[in-house]
């Protein structure tokens, strides 16, 4: 038997079911921690469709019990997978997208009453389908440091590919965990990082990881991970000759915005969006995370992990200096 937080629409029920049987190829695996992603909290809040009923939650660390056929783990190795899992047959695939493979799935998005049950964090245990990336955390990294690794973190990875050359001056919109986790990266390679929220708090904290406050200046390259529309109309304006503005953060609806597509022209500019990730960026998560887990403090923005039966109150606004609430299920 397992126990898992399911979401009805109107609240978080903690219902009892039997572990399914594997299919072949499948993978069992106990949930030590999941954090509270912000999807969820826009699940919750109406702001994002979502199944329903479903077992919520895609930020997780993980010990395996069960391993599947051909995956690249053992019992009791401890894990972090992505969020989708894609066919890798259909045409998006093939050329290099499976983040938005036609047939895409993805833990904590899927209906508790079809034939993924067991699809989201928010329960003892989740079931690993087959073709599921995964990445083992070393020893070094705690279960709070490494569980944004399998999205905020991963994210971050795939919007530094997508900006190609991390150089000269960065501008970040939103000092929540993806904006923080950028922030960290570009420093890391020897940006100067500015960083811009509305919340003071944050910005003071955003220190801590290598960015100082946004300073009015022009900039090389702007990642928005606030989905304001102000703050992307104003990074338009904000980017040099050559300058890039990566977008990671509008992932709900929200107004249209205007661009001088002459002023893109000639000033050489490149607008690009990022949604989910490729699995080569969950690696590089866990390495990133491992290689600066002494030099930005993670732990600090992670807060300690509740009870399963006390999901529901960490859907509520985190703490000042918090990013991420969690829960050991």
């Amino acid at each position: 038997m397992t126990r898992a937080a399911v979401w009805t629409g109107s609240g978080i029920e903690i219902r009892k079911m039997e572990l399914p049987d594997l299919a072949a190829g499948e993978t069992l695996v106990r949930v030590r921690l999941a954090t509270v992603c912000g999807s969820d909290l826009h699940t919750i809040s109406g702001r994002r469709p979502a199944p329903c009923p479903s077992i919520l939650g895609h930020e997780a660390v993980g010990e395996v019990v069960v391993a599947g056929a051909g995956v690249a783990a053992r019992a009791g190795d401890r894990i972090v997978w992505a969020v989708t899992v894609a066919c890798g047959q259909c045409a998006r695939c093939r050329t290099g997208f499976t983040a938005k493979c036609e047939f895409v799935r993805k833990f904590g998005h899927e209906p508790f009453d079809g034939d993924w049950p067991l699809s989201g964090a928010y329960a003892e245990y989740v079931v690993l389908p087959p073709n599921t990336t995964i990445a083992r955390v070393p020893d070094t990294l705690t279960d709070a440091v490494a569980a944004p690794a399998a999205c905020a973190t991963a994210t971050v990875m795939a919007t530094l590919d997508a900006a190609e050359t991390i150089t000269g001056r960065v501008l970040i919109y939103g000092a929540g965990m993806l904006g923080i986790t950028a922030a960290a990266a570009c420093a890391e390679a020897g940006a100067q990082v500015y960083i811009d929220d509305v919340d003071p708090v944050r910005l003071e904290l955003a220190r801590k990881f290598g960015a100082t406050p946004d300073n009015g200046a022009q900039v090389d390259l702007v990642f928005d991970f606030s989905g304001s529309a102000c703050a992307i109309t104003g990074a338009l304006d904000r980017l040099d000759i050559g300058g890039t503005l990566v977008l990671a953060g509008s992932v709900a609806p929200g107004p249209h915005i205007g661009i001088d597509p002459e002023n893109v022209v000639r000033r050489w500019q490149t607008i690009t969006g990022v949604h989910n990730y490729e699995p080569h960026h969950l690696t590089r998560a866990v390495d990133f995370l491992h290689r600066t887990r002494a030099t930005y403090p993670w732990s600090s923005v992670v807060a300690p992990p509740v009870e399963l039966d006390e999901l529901a109150s960490q859907f509520t606004a985190t703490p000042p200096g918090t990013l991420r609430m969690s829960c050991r299920p």
